[in-house]
C-alpha cells in the first residue's frame, strides 16, 4: 500500500505509456489514489469539499543552481526552525499592498510580498449567463507573465505556469460558499455580469501563488459594480437602464473568497511561503486554497516527490490554520485602507 500513496507521479508520465491496455490502467489507478485519498483525509476530519484535489504535473519549480553545502544550510535551518532570513518555518515574508491603482478599471491591486510581484486589474462587462447557470454570473481569470520577471518567462516560457494557476484559481472558486455568483445576475436566462480578473506577474521571487490569490482577493475587494436598472419598453422587451451616478455601484461580498496557501516539504518538516533557494530543496508540497470559514475548497500536490499520509493530513491541517490567519489580517488591512480615505497612490512600478 506504500506505493498507493506516492501520489507524486504525474499524469504527463502516465500519459506517456504505450498501448492502449496501459493507459487505461494508468486512468483506473489515478482515479484509485484519488478516492482513496479523498477518503483517507475526511475520515481525518480535515473540512474539505468533494472533486478538489488535483494531482497533476509538478509545478515549475525554481530552476536555481545550489550547491550541495548550500542545500545542507537550508535543511538544517529548516530543521532547526530558524530559515536562512530568520524566520521559522510558518513565518511569512513582508507584504505591500495597493488597491485602485488602474483608474479605468472596476478593481484593482498590487500586491508585493517580498521579490514576488503581481499587479490584478479586474473588468465589469455584461454578457449573457451560461447556458448550465443561467442565474449566474462568472469570473474568468487571466493570467500573463512578465518576460522581466524571470529568464524563464521569455517567449512562450511562462504559459505552463499561467495556465496553472488559471486552472487552480478557477477550481478554488467554484465551491458556491467562496462567492455568491448569484448576485452577478441582471436579467434570469438573459444577462449577466461577467468578472475578467487579469493578473500581471510583474517579478518572481518565490510563493506565486500565494501573492497571486491575496492580490486577487484585494483587486475584487475593491471591484464597483454599477448599479443597473431593468425597465419594460414596447413590446414588453426589458431594456437595461445604466444608473448615471458613478458612485451608485455595488460590491461583491468578499469574506469567504479563498486565499491559497502554499506548503513545501524539506526534509521531515514543512514550511509556508518559500523562497526560490527553499522551492528548489523540495521535491514535493501542496497548494492549499482556504476561504474565510477555514474550508478547504482546493488542493493541488506540486513536485514530483511523495506524501506519507500523515504528513498531507498535517499539512492540510495547518494550511487552514494559517490560511484563515492570513485572510483575517488581509480584510482587516483592507477595512483600515477603505476607511483612511484618499491617500497618495505610489504606483506598481515603485
Amino acid at each position: 500500500m506504500q506505493g498507493v500513496w506516492c501520489v507524486g507521479r504525474s499524469l504527463v508520465e502516465l500519459g506517456d505509456l504505450h498501448g492502449e491496455s496501459e493507459r487505461m490502467l494508468a486512468v483506473a489507478s489515478s482515479n484509485f489514489i484519488y478516492n482513496l485519498l479523498l477518503l483517507f483525509l475526511q475520515n481525518a476530519g480535515i473540512v474539505i469539499f468533494k472533486n478538489i484535489i488535483q494531482i497533476t504535473s509538478p509545478s515549475l519549480m525554481a530552476e536555481i543552481l545550489l550547491s550541495e553545502a548550500e542545500k545542507a544550510f537550508i535543511h538544517h535551518g529548516v530543521q532547526d526552525d530558524l530559515r536562512c532570513d530568520g524566520r521559522t518555518r510558518l513565518d511569512y515574508r513582508p507584504i505591500i499592498l495597493e488597491t485602485g491603482l488602474v483608474s479605468n478599471a472596476s478593481g484593482s491591486s498590487r500586491l508585493r510580498l517580498a521579490n514576488s510581484d503581481v499587479l490584478v486589474g479586474v473588468k465589469v462587462e455584461l454578457a449573457s449567463p451560461l447556458s448550465e447557470k443561467p442565474l449566474e454570473g462568472r469570473l474568468e481569470f487571466f493570467v500573463d507573465c512578465s518576460a522581466n520577471a524571470t529568464p524563464e518567462f521569455e517567449g512562450r516560457g511562462g504559459e505552463d505556469l499561467a495556465n496553472e494557476i488559471c486552472r487552480f484559481l478557477q477550481m478554488s472558486y467554484m465551491s458556491g460558499d467562496t462567492i455568491n455568483l448569484a448576485e452577478l445576475s441582471v436579467l434570469a436566462g438573459q444577462q449577466c455580469w461577467v468578472l475578467y480578473v487579469d493578473i500581471l506577474i510583474l517579478d518572481c521571487g518565490g510563493n506565486l501563488y500565494d501573492t497571486v490569490s491575496l492580490a486577487v482577493k484585494s483587486a475584487l475587494y475593491t471591484t464597483q459594480i454599477p448599479s443597473i436598472k431593468v425597465a419594460t419598453m414596447d413590446g414588453d422587451q426589458p431594456e437595461l437602464e445604466l444608473s448615471e451616478d458613478p458612485y451608485d455601484t455595488k460590491r461583491l461580498n468578499t469574506q469567504n473568497i479563498p486565499c491559497l496557501v502554499t506548503l513545501m516539504k524539506i526534509g521531515n518538516h514543512y514550511l509556508v511561503d518559500p523562497t526560490p533557494e527553499e522551492e528548489c530543496c523540495s521535491s514535493s508540497g501542496v497548494v492549499v486554497a482556504v476561504s474565510g470559514t477555514k474550508k478547504i475548497t482546493a488542493v493541488r500536490k506540486i513536485g514530483s516527490g511523495s506524501l506519507h499520509p500523515e504528513s498531507l493530513v498535517s499539512m492540510l491541517k495547518t494550511a487552514s490554520e494559517v490560511g484563515a490567519v492570513v485572510d483575517k489580517i488581509l480584510m482587516k488591512k483592507l477595512l483600515e485602507e477603505e476607511t483612511a480615505g484618499k491617500t497618495q497612490k505610489v504606483g506598481f512600478m515603485r
